[in-house]
């Protein structure tokens, strides 16, 4: 006769050894490890403003903001051309020039003033940079737009 399901699972088998399994003594288990407080998440919770708040401070996560002379270029181009534009493609390039002659300028600056040992960068070191760093005509009209600039700059 076959024995019935609850004799089947408690009988051992009559080839294999037998093997006693102790449950460990309650008070002998590790406690579990206790979970930390969540960290305080302040970008990803909405703000006051609901939706509004939670994707702006995502954006603020996701893009780092960098500052460029795109702006300025384009205005300078519908000065000079007010029917021509211009491709992203050559206004990066525009803009890495301009970054490019922003930085020897400084550069040379900075030197002029260490030269003559001042703490600080004037017109007179910007100007006189301008015109070592810059070729010939352009030197000339750079210096005269500068110093129009400083004018303007100090009646006002």
């Amino acid at each position: 006769m076959a024995p019935k399901k609850d004799e089947k699972a408690a009988a051992p088998a009559a080839d294999a050894p037998e093997v006693k399994v102790e449950a460990k003594p309650k008070k002998a288990r590790v406690p579990k490890k206790e979970k930390k407080a969540p960290a305080k998440k302040v970008a990803k919770e909405p703000a006051a403003g609901g939706e509004e708040g939670d994707k702006k401070a995502k954006k603020k996560a996701k893009v780092a903001k960098s500052e460029t002379y795109k702006l300025y270029i384009y205005k300078v181009l519908k000065q000079v051309h007010p029917d021509t534009g211009i491709s992203s493609k050559a206004m990066s390039i525009m803009n890495s020039f301009i970054n490019d002659i922003f930085e020897k300028v400084a550069t040379e600056a900075s030197k002029l003033s260490r030269y003559n040992k001042k703490p600080t960068v004037t017109s007179r070191e910007i100007q006189t940079a301008v015109r070592l760093v810059l070729p010939g005509e352009l030197a000339k009209h750079a210096v005269s737009e500068g110093t129009k600039a400083v004018t303007k700059f100090t009646s006002s």
